[in-house]
């Protein structure tokens, strides 16, 4: 059996090519500057996967789907779910988004969430794909295309739009964050390195999924009415108003509250002890 991945040369590529050679897959890649090309994958793979920039990912899916026939598994490991999908069922080989919810840092894919989104398949293939992940430590969460976009423009979008939004702030108030290491609090040094994280990292990634992501705007209207609304109570000094915004707040987290705790308390202990 072979796994083919398009893009394969990249680091996200170059782990799951790992990742199904453990399996026992005969594993080819493809680059832009390897001699085995996409269309050869297309041509020779029984599972193929595109791993490519999100804006570059419908193009080379609708390059290489007249290549594909049926009983090959066609794939993709983009960020958004719905048109790299759509962009794929136009072939004639079973079809399963994927998503890697970690960046290619991660040493394995043990514990590690990834995003199935099954298109066009039986479920004994969906189940053998998810197999080899799960064989690997892997969890997959079963979803559709339309919810995956919709949940991870919170889960991505949002989270990453505030991230980039301390960051920025910082930089207009002309924050030494130097001079702030002698005041630093443990929940600073976590969202600062929230922020430092993001930042070393290749800008296109997180502009594809805050512009191309069609649920994103309705989040961010979202957050920006929310800030607005904080803003004004914080203006207006009202303690009551406040604790009003704080507690139904709380509500609707629930016992996410106390894990959260919990697990940040874990966090400044592994801080205070590196």
């Amino acid at each position: 059996m072979k796994a083919g991945i398009i893009g394969g040369t990249g680091r996200m590529g170059r782990l799951f090519a790992k990742v199904f050679g453990k399996a026992g897959y005969e594993v080819l890649v493809s680059g832009r500057k390897t001699a085995v090309t996409a269309a050869d994958i297309a041509k020779q793979c029984d599972i193929v996967i595109v791993s490519v920039p999100i804006r570059e990912t419908v193009q080379v899916i609708g390059e290489i789907t007249p290549l594909m026939r049926p009983g090959q598994l066609l794939c993709d490991f983009t960020s958004l779910k719905v048109r790299p999908v759509e962009a794929m069922l136009k072939s004639e080989a079973d079809v399963i988004g994927l998503h890697p919810m970690f960046g290619p840092t991660v040493k394995s894919i043990k514990n590690q969430t990834i995003i199935v989104c099954p298109a066009r398949a039986k479920e004994s293939r969906v189940a053998m794909l998810v197999a080899i992940f799960e064989a690997q430590g892997a969890v997959c969460t079963i979803a559709t295309p339309e919810e995956h976009d919709r949940t991870v423009a919170v889960v991505q979008g949002l989270t990453h739009f505030v991230t980039l939004c301390v960051a920025d702030t910082v930089r207009r108030l002309g924050v030494d964050l130097h001079k702030t290491e002698q005041f630093e609090s443990p929940v600073y040094q976590i969202e600062l390195s929230l922020v430092g994280r993001l930042l070393s990292q290749d800008p296109a990634l997180y502009a594809d999924i805050l512009q191309q992501n069609p649920y994103v705007p309705e989040v961010l209207a979202a957050c920006r009415s929310s800030a607005a609304d904080l803003a004004a109570i914080v203006d207006a000094k009202d303690p009551e108003a406040f604790r009003k915004f704080f507690e139904k707040n709380s509500r609707h987290l629930g016992p996410f509250c106390e894990e959260g705790r919990k697990m940040t308390d874990a966090l400044i202990e592994c801080m205070v002890n590196r």
